[in-house]
């Protein structure tokens, strides 16, 4: 049942480590975002030369 240095009566499941391994990938988030925005700039810049012609 108990172990005999257990003295928490309500025996909370251990904690997980504090790896880095399952965290999020924020280098990939990151190159994601650039290329969104390097998507954007160039619709934006497409779009104007398109209508103001």
């Amino acid at each position: 049942m108990n172990k005999p240095n257990d003295t928490n009566p309500m025996n909370p499941p251990e904690e997980p480590g504090t790896g880095t391994d399952d965290g999020p990938k924020f280098g990939r988030l990151l190159v994601v975002l650039l290329l969104a925005v390097m998507a954007v700039v160039a619709i934006t810049f497409a779009s104007e030369a398109y209508y103001s012609r």
